[in-house]
């Protein structure tokens, strides 16, 4: 097929652009939770930190990259063409819930309440935390509100400035932990759950990271970025974002080795912390740099937060925007920095509560359309793969839902009756993979379905 748009650059990027676009791309999905997650990890898998890792880097790299790919082999532009083979309504919904997530329910609050949390607060008196964490969260999404203003800075803001400067603190950290070590890794305990399933738990805490979902939500922030350097075909867009996405993901992952080893050898100094990883960081940064320690992990917290809600809430409005035309971009993009602003005040520990039943129950489908956009060409986008796929994970990953939820919900008589009922017929259930047979067997039919009927291709 031909592209029927030709670029404007028909020059080769040079490594320079590649390495901006990568930048960006990697500010764009490190943030706060990508800091302090690998950590606690490394806390709780202790001595089997390494299949622990394996694991995490499974769902918080390698498919986080995977969705960027997909979106450049598909030739979609973001979350509803990454659905659309399923109809415009699915894609719709999908689209909704997606952003929901990332936008003003979940993820983008969470960059503002970990950053208060972990970097702000313990320099706050405890009288004083919530009014100073009010005022911090206003001025943040102040500050988020105007850097995503116009669409044409962000290349400039994120890739050009702020990670360069974030990826600079972040390297004297690392520094710091390699000239001395806390202790040796392989000498710590390992938690329960970490004893015989390292890997599956390592791969479901990726969950929180969120990228792979990010990675769907930010591709029309990519390719836009792309355009403006010239990239405007669909071939070539593809390749530029297939290139920057493997820079961005190679650096992401290198990260998180060095996190999750520095969380288990912290156990030779300091016990397990129960909020997801801040005060162990916090801990972390103390311990080598005392109180100037603390104002650097105040500084990088910043920095990796103020990056990722850009990305978040530019991706959000730019969607909503083309889909909900209704509003504009810079109303949609109001509405999520007030929606997230009232739900940071909330607190970190609130948010997390609620945003792991729902990543348990979306995350199935984001890995079902990945894998389907990245094999679309094998089946020309044929809508019954798609459909007895997406048929087959909705009820397990609906369980897994059910299961995720605070005890006052997944602890009700007949919730749990039918939770234990799911977990004895689906295997996998008790690691929460219960849907991957399932959506296994839905894309075999629909495979069949497709070599017997024949096919009509989904245009995007």
């Amino acid at each position: 097929m031909q592209d029927e748009i030709k670029d404007i650059n028909t020059k080769p990027l040079s490594i320079k652009q590649y390495l901006i676009i990568g930048s960006m791309l990697f500010a764009l999905f490190f943030g706060a939770g990508n800091l302090i997650f690998p950590i606690h990890l490394g806390q709780l898998s202790g001595a089997n930190w390494v299949p622990a890792m394996l694991g995490f880097l499974a769902s918080g790299v390698l498919l986080p990259l995977l969705s960027v790919l997909s979106i450049s082999i598909s030739r979609a532009k973001g979350v509803y063409d990454i659905a659309k083979p399923l109809g415009p309504v699915f894609a719709i919904i999908f689209l909704v819930l997606v952003h929901s997530t990332l936008g003003p329910l979940f993820a983008t609050p969470r960059t503002a309440s970990v950053n208060f949390t972990v970097g702000i607060q313990p320099f706050i008196p405890d009288h004083y935390i919530k009014i100073a964490m009010f005022i911090f969260t206003a001025l943040f999404f102040i500050a988020t509100f105007y850097l995503s203003y116009r669409t044409s800075s962000i290349i400039d803001n994120l890739g050009k400035i702020l990670n360069p400067l974030f990826l600079a603190l972040l390297f004297l950290a690392f520094l710091l932990a390699f000239l001395h070590p806390m202790g040796a890794a392989s000498a710590q305990p390992i938690t329960q759950a970490y004893q015989h399933q390292s890997f599956f738990n390592g791969f479901l805490q990726g969950y929180n990271t969120m990228d792979a979902l990010a990675g769907l939500a930010f591709g029309v922030t990519v390719v836009s970025a792309v355009n403006q350097l010239g990239k405007t075909s669909p071939k070539s867009n593809a390749k530029v974002t297939a290139r920057a996405g493997l820079i961005s993901e190679a650096l992401v992952g290198i990260i998180y080795i060095i996190l999750i080893w520095i969380g288990a050898t912290s156990l030779n100094l300091f016990k397990i912390s129960t909020d997801d990883g801040g005060t162990t960081f916090n801990q972390f940064m103390g311990h080598y740099l005392g109180i100037t320690g603390h104002a650097l992990l105040a500084t990088l917290m910043t920095l990796t937060c103020v990056t990722t809600a850009v990305g978040l809430v530019a991706a959000f409005a730019q969607d909503f925007h083309e889909h909900f035309p209704r509003f504009s971009y810079h109303q949609w993009l109001a509405f999520n920095c007030f929606i997230s602003f009232i739900i940071a005040n909330e607190g970190l520990s609130l948010i997390i509560t609620w945003s792991t039943p729902v990543l348990m129950f979306l995350y199935p489908f984001a890995i079902v359309l990945i894998i389907l956009a990245l094999c679309s060409p094998l089946f020309k986008k044929d809508r019954n793969v798609y459909l007895f796929t997406i048929i087959f994970t909705l009820i397990p990953a609906f369980f897994d839902m059910l299961a995720a939820f605070p005890p006052v919900i997944s602890n009700i008589s007949f919730i749990r009756a039918l939770i234990n009922a799911e977990q004895k017929i689906l295997p996998f259930a008790s690691i929460g993979m219960d849907w991957v047979l399932p959506a296994i067997v839905g894309a075999i039919i629909g495979l069949i379905i497709y070599k017997i009927s024949g096919h009509k291709e989904v245009k995007i």
